[in-house]
């Protein structure tokens, strides 16, 4: 053997073992922070390399990357899943991703045209984001309702013919047809649909395999009469804001669901930490407040200027329209609903023009600053597995894109939230639902920095629409 060839294959060994013991070159490596998974279970602290918006692996491994984020510290969980956002737009997005939501969908109240939704939102947004074909807005067109959100006329308080139950119908249908994740009810703000027209419209969510979204009617009457519904039609159910809905009789509403998922029945439920609610003060929900006494008026706070309502005041809003937060509930009520191992977390959350309800931008930093950290009413994993996994196993056996989300594997959407557990608190406030939360550190959307080092990045919109087709 002459020398050349001696050194070449010295030289080939030299290059082989260089290659293999380099460190793989990623687009984008999260490095050196404790990587929580709620579905595999996964806590232990990983580097994670990205690549075309994708998590290409998670490992012990050095890894280079051409961005890099030192995550040494903090908290490395799948982005948020907010499966009840109204408001979804710019406004509210960018406060959601500063909460840590990655995806944010509308699905109780939906929408009466899935096509258009989408349209409006084209070009892309902070976050993922999705809608359901809403009952409620369906119903208004049907009965020639004007109200601007929820109904303020017929749409609530006239009874269907059947004649506008089939166009109801007939539009639920093309609904779904042009990708909506699910159907949105609020039975609160249809007083005059029947169980009849509720179950007709359930069996159209059957039939396509997506989730009824609800807001039942009657606290424990109404969340009994959409289980009842749900096993009548054999309807996938997701009852909205537990706690809200629950009120005085939280445990015995949990209690209700809990019975049916032993039944066999698939039934799901949310809750938001706040004691106060938010709804438009001209719906159905409030047709009988003449005859409430002077002291009821207290509760209700008008979110345009944070002024406690009276009787005269509550008239004068009622006509004029607009959002209205009510302070009915305790903490306890709050803290049953989301110490409940039946509950996901989502906001219910609705900002415009700066004014609304801090549920929007506080939601998921109040849960793990308040009710992780400083109450230990949940475990961090746990608090994680109703912000991640659980949202997203509701939806994907209908939308196949969720398979992907609410996870930390190979090969899942690089949809990641990064926070230091030890500061992570929500500031806004009823006042000034607007105060970004404090402690969400990093958020990735599809591979790409839309909050870093706890700024906002103003011109990312990586988000991309959810539709199930």
């Amino acid at each position: 053997m002459t020398k050349a060839i001696w050194y070449s294959i010295i030289g080939l060994a030299v290059l082989v073992v260089s290659s293999c013991s380099s460190p793989e070159q990623y687009e984008l490596v999260v490095k050196g922070g404790r990587v929580m998974d709620p579905e595999s279970g996964l806590d232990a602290v990983r580097n994670i390399g990205i690549r075309d918006g994708r998590i290409e692996a998670i490992s012990n491994d050095w890894m280079n990357g051409d961005q890099e984020i030192d995550a040494t510290g903090l908290i490395v969980s799948p982005g948020f899943i907010d499966l009840h956002a109204h408001g979804q737009l710019d406004e509210a997005y960018r406060l959601m991703v500063q909460d840590g939501v990655t995806s944010g969908f509308e699905l109780e109240v939906g929408t009466a045209d899935v096509a258009a939704w989408y349209d409006e939102r084209t070009g892309g947004q902070a976050i993922n984001y999705g809608v359901a074909i809403g009952h409620i807005p369906v119903r208004m067109q049907v009965m020639g309702d004007t109200g601007r959100f929820l109904p303020s006329g017929p749409g609530g308080s006239k009874k269907a013919t059947l004649d506008q139950i089939f166009m109801m119908k007939s539009l639920l249908e093309e609904g779904l047809r042009q990708g909506a994740v699910a159907v949105g009810f609020g039975l609160a703000y249809t007083p005059a649909a029947s169980t009849g027209e509720f179950e007709s419209m359930l069996r159209i969510v059957a039939d396509h395999g997506t989730t009824a979204h609800i807001h039942v009617r009657g606290g424990r009457k109404g969340v009994d009469e959409a289980i009842d519904g749900a096993a009548v039609t054999g309807a996938s159910l997701h009852v909205v804001h537990a706690n809200s809905s629950g009120g005085a009789f939280t445990s015995e509403f949990l209690q209700k669901i809990e019975m049916a998922r032993t039944l066999g029945l698939d039934v799901t439920t949310e809750a938001y930490p706040y004691e106060a609610g938010m709804t438009v003060i001209e719906s159905a929900l409030f047709d009988d407040w003449e005859s409430w006494d002077d002291d009821r008026f207290q509760i209700h706070q008008w979110a345009e200027t944070g002024e406690r309502l009276t009787r005269r005041s509550f008239a004068r809003f009622r006509k004029q329209g607009g959002g209205v937060i009510i302070h009915s509930r305790t903490e306890e009520m709050t803290r049953t609903a989301i110490a409940s191992p039946l509950t996901m977390i989502a906001s219910d959350g609705l900002i415009n023009d700066g004014r609304g309800h801090p549920r929007t931008s506080g939601t998921y930093a109040k849960v793990l600053g308040k009710y992780v950290r400083e109450e230990g009413v949940l475990t961090l994993m746990e608090a994680l597995r109703k912000m991640t996994i659980e949202p997203a196993r509701r939806l994907e056996s209908y939308v196949a894109v969720m398979k992907s989300k609410g996870r930390l594997e190979a090969g899942a959407d690089a949809d990641i939230t990064i926070f230091d557990a030890t500061t992570v608190i929500d500031r806004s406030t009823y006042v000034d639902p607007t105060i970004p939360s404090h402690g969400i550190e990093f958020v990735l959307v599809n591979g790409v920095l839309v909050v870093d080092a706890a700024e906002l990045v103003s011109d990312a919109n990586p988000g991309r629409a959810i539709k199930a087709l």
